[in-house]
């Protein structure tokens, strides 16, 4: 099979490969999946460069952990009806050596979700580390319905599916995005009311939206939005953080505590695993009815994984996917 791995960490043009490898085989319990689509994520291109201090944990990797595809082989114990069903995959690449960066993954059966026929392969490549995360920061802490949910960086791959997830659920979302010229890219059909950071007194516009404060905050950068947070969150409001500029992020510990807020941090590799499959169940209901959708961004080659992992370095708009050759 065509794939791209790497044997060592570092710079994405240093040490990514694209060539042939076995074809990979499942074994028992797993599927294998042709894929379609492979997306990138953040988390992938820093395993690659060893973020944090982290070693390869393999001796070869394949990355990414979400694709989109279609099952042509089944392990043992694995039902054949699944043969030549079109899936969203994750977790490919979580705890294991093998990833969606090649023409075909292998991955538990349960982690080859069926995708509806009319969901397309870019939102069900999209579902994975995205879709998992986003649900989780908006319904780790119970139900939504009839809550505010206020939701930092709405217009990024997590933001905006937490948005989407929580308008499904029967929430009230409200937004915020770094600039008032990125006010007009907020879907007003999700998003009740959006805020830009850079105003002059953004708390201050959330208030007199949410007098008595929101019941939720998605926070996407906790070092930079702490302050606010406390602003504007209602008396015991959950903070659900899935990331942070500073990597020793200071809060204001006394005001959070006397408003009995929650914070609840969230690292999607170790979710549980009952979260994670009612993930996949609420994920994949809410694409089926055209809740969800995804901006994408950039799409790349199979062979120039090197640019879609500096794309994703440098940041910028929209989902990035590989297109593999099938």
């Amino acid at each position: 099979m065509l794939a791209s791995w790497y044997d060592e960490q570092g710079p994405a043009a240093d040490v990514l490969r694209v060539g042939e490898l076995p074809d990979s085989q499942p074994g028992p319990g797993e599927v294998r999946v042709r894929v379609t689509l492979s997306g990138v994520n953040p988390g992938d291109t820093k395993k690659r460069r060893g973020w944090l201090g982290s070693s390869m944990p393999y001796p070869r990797v394949i990355p990414h952990s979400d694709a989109a595809g279609v099952i042509d082989a089944v392990g043992n114990g694995v039902d054949e009806r699944r043969l030549g069903q079109r899936v969203w995959v994750y977790g490919a690449q979580s705890y294991r050596p093998f990833g969606t960066a090649a023409q075909y993954t292998v991955v538990p059966d349960s982690q080859a979700v069926a995708l509806p026929d009319h969901v397309g392969d870019e939102l069900g490549a999209s579902l994975g580390i995205p879709g998992i995360t986003a649900h989780r920061t908006v319904f780790a802490d119970g139900p939504v319905e009839g809550k505010l949910v206020l939701v930092h960086g709405v217009l990024g791959g997590v933001g905006s599916l937490a948005a989407q997830l929580a308008r499904w659920a029967g929430a009230t979302v409200l937004a915020t995005v770094r600039r008032g010229a990125d006010l007009d890219r907020v879907d007003p059909a999700v998003v009740s009311h959006a805020v830009a950071l850079d105003q002059e007194d953004p708390a201050a516009a959330i208030r007199a939206y949410a007098p008595q404060g929101v019941d939720r905050i998605i926070e996407v950068a906790l070092s930079d939005n702490a302050d606010l947070d406390n602003a504007v969150a209602a008396n015991n409001a959950v903070i659900a953080a899935y990331a942070t500029r500073a990597d020793r992020t200071e809060i204001p510990f006394w005001p959070l505590l006397f408003n009995n807020v929650t914070l609840r941090l969230l690292g999607s590799d170790d979710f549980p695993a009952e979260a994670r499959s009612q993930a996949t169940r609420d994920l994949t209901s809410a694409a089926a009815v055209g809740a969800l959708s995804v901006d994408v961004g950039d799409r790349y080659s199979l062979e120039d994984i090197a640019k879609a992992h500096d794309r994703v370095d440098v940041g910028g708009r929209g989902r990035v996917l590989l297109t593999i050759p099938q």
